[in-house]
């Protein structure tokens, strides 16, 4: 059989396709973005890019419903706007399987919290699956549909960003071509009024006695005996670590998050002289293992938060919003995607700063999650500025479409939903167009917008550099016109820096910009008001 690297990302995209997924539906977010956009490379898979993680798990359960396997990814955080579809499709079972991603993240290398998902497993009443490397990443997605199909639910398929983005040789196989589940009409399997959803909790409750059984019977949950002197349960990426650092020790690595084995577990135990876990975040497994009562350590021995590394383990044993940070502060606070507009609002019903408070929300967000807020605003007749920065892309998670842009995931092109006509259309009186790179008119037009006692909606419309062609060479710095005022500094751009010669003048480092980084955009040669600034030439 064959054999590639691939990362843990493109392994579940494999497994999605050998495994006969027909559908797939998700919001990009990192970690779990390059699973879809992997996906979409397989023609006998329809992919899509969602509005956000409600709509997209809304999508995948709708198509299991109808016979079709299906695969939803999000990252962590997405599965709190996707939780009530987790929680009703528990309730209603999938007829053909669905399988679920949450990429968690720990460390927050792009992410505004380090929520552990495990939770989300035990508390819907759902079967966790998670790998440990790309391997299993891949055989996991087809044991998951197996399992979703044998137990009638959807199942948690939990990759974090090392076993996303970490690489591993995969061995290949063919597709299996899976026909579909034929559709039967059921209104007290599906529909969840109070009748039928009471009904459906014994069923759930039956499902996960069943559940626990097979846990103890899989070979996903194995032992792998050595030194008995040391115990070590464990999981995920962890175990990678914790072999590394403890290749004598006796382990217990669990493939399944929940249900777990508590057999097993107690067999385990009474194995070994000393037991320990080590994972990652949460104290999940050691509190299941404490409520069997027995004796193990955890968390007094290793770190509650943060991204495990060799390092991080051996030593225990012995960013997001770019405006938020210098030089620009553009940002007083960050919650969570479409949050800007409501805690906005709260500002001004505050009163904080005479009730002149702006939102700010990127033009994939706006659709995501921002619409709701902004019907509230208009509701309610909150006095607040909202600026949408239309820059054509979803450009945080690495440039996917979204229904601004009319773009699909698969390269198709569709009508483009106009952001100011939405928010028109939502009851905004006064809505501006206006171009991002006008400092001028922006300027104007902002402070106009914080002077009307109602919601405005601000369209700031720039193409992001990355998805346009900014055919220019580098920008370059007019040295004997630059006098080091920093204004050029103060834009954020990381290809300008301070250079070693300094104005005479003013004794201030004059600016440099480096050829390399440079993107050809122009935001510096706007700002600068010295005209110490020269447009590369056009490339041909």
């Amino acid at each position: 059989m064959k054999k590639v690297l691939l990362s843990g990302n493109e392994a579940v995209a494999r497994g999605a396709w050998e495994h006969g997924v027909s559908i797939a539906t998700a919001y990009p977010g990192t970690p779990s973005t390059e699973i879809l956009q992997n996906i979409a490379l397989y023609d006998e898979i329809y992919a899509e890019w969602a509005t956000n993680e409600k709509v997209a798990f809304d999508t995948a359960v709708g198509a299991a419903y109808a016979g079709k396997r299906t695969l939803v990814a999000m990252k962590h955080v997405g599965l709190n706007v996707a939780s009530e579809v987790l929680f009703y499709s528990s309730y209603t079972g999938i007829d053909a399987g669905l399988v679920v991603i949450t990429a968690d993240d720990p460390g927050m290398h792009s992410s505004q919290n380090e929520q552990d998902n495990r939770r989300y497993a035990k508390f819907a009443k759902v079967p966790m699956l998670e790998p440990a490397d790309s391997q299993e990443a891949k055989e996991f997605v087809g044991l998951c549909l197996e399992l979703s199909e044998q137990f009638d639910t959807p199942v948690l398929l939990r990759m974090t960003t090392r076993t996303s983005h970490s690489k591993a040789a995969v061995t290949l196989g063919e597709r299996q071509e899976i026909e579909q589940h034929p559709y039967k009409k059921d209104a007290s399997k599906r529909a969840m009024i109070p009748l039928y959803a009471r009904r459906r909790h014994v069923i759930i409750e039956e499902r996960t006695t069943q559940l626990r059984q097979w846990a103890e019977e899989t070979d996903i949950n194995r032992v792998e005996m050595d030194d008995t002197s040391l115990g070590i349960i464990t999981a995920g990426i962890a175990y990678q670590y914790a072999k590394d650092i403890f290749p004598n020790a006796s382990f217990l690595k669990l493939g399944m998050a929940w249900p777990m084995p508590e057999k097993r577990i107690r067999d385990f135990a009474n194995s070994v002289d000393r037991l320990i876990v080590i994972e990652e975040l949460e104290p999940f497994i050691e509190e299941k293992v404490k409520q069997l009562g027995i004796k193990v350590e955890g968390k007094t021995i290793f770190p509650i938060t943060g991204e495990f590394t060799p390092e991080v383990v051996r030593t225990s044993a012995i960013n997001y919003a770019l405006g938020v940070l210098s030089p620009l502060d553009a940002a007083d606070s960050l919650g969570s995607m479409g949050s800007s507009i409501g805690v906005a609002m709260g500002g001004s019903l505050a009163g904080i700063e005479n009730k002149k408070n702006i939102a700010i929300i990127g033009d994939g967000t706006f659709f995501h999650s921002g619409l709701s807020a902004l019907a509230s605003a208009v509701y309610n007749q909150v006095p607040v500025t909202i600026i949408v920065v239309d820059n054509r892309t979803t450009g945080m998670t690495g440039h996917q479409g979204h229904p601004g842009t009319g773009k699909t995931l698969q390269g198709n092109k569709h009508e483009e939903v106009s952001i100011a006509n939405v928010a028109k259309a939502l009851g905004v009186h006064h809505v501006y167009e206006v171009d991002a790179r006008n400092l001028k008119k922006m300027e104007q037009t902002i402070r106009q917008a914080i002077n009307l006692d109602e919601p405005v909606v601000v369209v700031a419309q720039t193409v992001c550099v990355f998805v346009s062609s900014h055919n220019r060479e580098a920008y370059k710095i007019i040295l004997e016109n630059c006098n080091g005022c920093t204004l050029c500094f103060r834009i954020g751009c990381p290809a300008i820096s301070k250079s070693e010669e300094r104005d005479q003048k003013t004794d201030r480092p004059k600016a440099w910009i480096d050829p390399v980084m440079c993107t050809g955009c122009g935001l510096c040669l706007d700002v600068c008001a010295r005209q110490a600034i020269e447009e590369g030439e056009v490339k041909s």
